[in-house]
């Protein structure tokens, strides 16, 4: 079994600043990583057509995607659990007569079932992304969907919870949450990385800050909530940070002993 140490990374307020940006510790701190022997990874919600700029600029082929339901490990996609499509069709067909819309969720690219929607263009607007759902109403809900984005707020969840017991509603935004499969996270996701590339659970790393990073920060041995992260995320993780602002993830690097 390998000696080497792999960190997973969630993109945002972890990898990316409140501004979208990435700090220049953080991108120099992967970099020392990569030089020492190190692999380092992404774990994040987006799908993988959302980040591809990030990683090309970190040098990084390995990822736990659409919270852990779609994996690569260099380049080469070694895991998947797509959501049940019949259950889905109910689900976002119910949503729409609600006014209650849907971006569904490729690995290449993302589709509405609406042709323009305010929650759809404000909860997706802060994420600063270069791409947009295309408007597709006969998009065909039984192909293989990683995730879901359903716009509803916080007072609706529990009726579609206990409705939908399939997924999982995990809110990323007052307005959305991400519908997964049932029992999914980041954390299964990092399971079958771990298992793919044989590391030591010991030698295993997590950094993260949002409520899809909980579960992550929980099974992880060596979890590090940033300093920007929500209370959940800071209570589960073994160490916590700086915020992503005042380089955090380089002191939790050095935190944690990877860098000096």
């Amino acid at each position: 079994m390998s000696n080497q140490a792999l960190i997973f990374f969630d993109i945002d307020g972890t990898l990316l600043d409140h501004d979208k940006k990435l700090p220049q510790s953080t991108k120099k701190a992967i970099a020392q990583l990569q030089a020492e022997g190190h692999i380092t990874a992404i774990a994040t919600g987006r799908g993988p057509f959302m980040y591809l700029p990030l990683r090309e600029e970190l040098q990084i082929d390995s990822f736990v995607s659409f919270n852990g339901s779609y994996v690569v490990i260099n380049g080469e996609v070694i895991f998947t659990n797509p959501l049940n499509g019949k259950r889905l069709s109910e689900l976002t067909t119910e949503g729409l007569a609600k006014d209650q819309p849907a971006v569904f969720m490729t690995e290449k690219a993302m589709h509405s079932n609406i042709d323009k929607h305010s929650a759809i263009d404000d909860s997706l607007a802060t994420l600063k992304l270069d791409v947009a759902p295309s408007f597709d109403p006969e998009f065909n809900h039984a192909q293989e969907l990683y995730q879901t984005l359903f716009f509803i707020e916080k007072e609706e969840e529990q009726y579609y919870r206990e409705k939908y017991p399939e997924f999982e509603f995990v809110r990323w935004h007052p307005l959305s949450v991400d519908v997964i499969p049932k029992g999914g996270s980041k954390a299964k996701g990092i399971e079958a990385a771990v298992k793919a590339l044989n590391i030591d659970p010991d030698n295993v790393y997590a950094f993260g800050d949002g409520l899809n990073d909980v579960e992550m920060l929980r099974t992880v041995k060596n979890s590090v909530a940033m300093g920007n992260a929500v209370p959940e995320a800071k209570e589960v993780a073994k160490y916590v940070t700086k915020d992503v602002d005042q380089d955090g993830i380089l002191h939790g690097l050095k935190m944690v002993g990877l860098l000096s």
